[in-house]
C-alpha cells in the first residue's frame, strides 16, 4: 500500500504511521509528504525517513483553485493508494477529491458527527466537548468529501471525559488514542 501524507504542522499521526512501516507493523510504503506550511516540522521528519516532500500553500497558489490543482498533480505523480491527512489545516478540493475518491482519510478529535465543521479543529474541539458536559469524547477516522468532518465514518476511539479534565488534558488523550485509530483503519484499508 502507498500512501501520501498531508500535513500542516507536526504530523504526529503521520509520524506514527511511518513508524509502525518501519518496525514491520504496517506493510506499506510512505510516498509523499505535502506540508501547507514551509515551517512544518513534518518536512524535517520526511526528510529524515527519506520520504519524498513538497510544500503547496495558499501564499504561492492564487486562487484557491490552482492550490488544488498543485495538491492534485504531486499526488498523481506519486500515485499513493490512500492519502492520509495528518493534522491539514486547508480544505481538500474539488479536484483533488474527484481524482482520489473514497481514497482520502482524515482524523478529527472527536467522536463525529458531535463536535464537527468549520472552525472545529484542536484545542477548540476539547473546548466545546468540555462546555457540553459530554462524558465521553474521542477520536474518528472518516472519508474526505466536499464538506468539513462529513464523510463516511471508518472508526472511531472513545476517551472519557475526566472532571477535572482541561481542553489540553483532554487533547493528550485524544491525541494518544489517534496513531492506533489511523494504523487499525490502514491496516484493514482495501479499496
Amino acid at each position: 500500500m502507498r500512501i501520501a501524507f498531508l500535513a500542516s504542522h507536526n504530523g504526529s499521526s503521520m509520524r506514527y504511521l511511518v513508524e509502525a512501516v518501519k518496525t514491520g507493523i504496517l506493510s506499506a510504503e510512505p510516498v509523499l509528504l505535502i506540508a501547507s506550511r514551509a515551517d512544518s516540522s513534518s518536512l524535517a521528519y520526511a526528510a529524515e525517513n527519506g520520504i519524498p516532500r513538497v510544500i503547496v500553500n495558499a501564499r504561492d497558489h492564487h486562487p484557491y483553485a490552482s492550490e488544488d490543482e498543485a495538491v492534485c498533480a504531486h499526488l498523481q505523480e506519486a500515485r499513493p493508494d490512500v492519502v492520509v491527512l495528518s493534522g491539514y489545516m486547508r480544505k481538500i478540493g474539488s479536484k483533488t477529491l474527484a481524482a482520489f475518491e473514497g481514497r482520502i482519510l482524515n482524523i478529527h478529535p472527536a467522536l463525529l458527527p458531535k463536535f464537527g465543521g468549520q472552525g472545529m479543529y484542536g484545542i477548540h474541539v476539547h473546548q466545546a466537548v468540555l462546555a457540553s458536559g459530554e462524558r465521553v469524547t474521542g477520536a474518528t477516522v472518516h472519508l474526505v468529501d466536499a464538506e468539513y468532518d462529513h464523510g463516511q465514518i471508518l472508526a472511531q476511539a472513545t476517551v472519557p471525559v475526566l472532571p477535572n479534565d482541561t481542553p489540553q488534558s483532554l487533547a493528550e488523550r485524544v491525541k494518544a488514542q489517534e496513531g492506533p485509530l489511523y494504523l487499525k483503519v490502514l491496516t484493514n484499508w482495501q479499496r
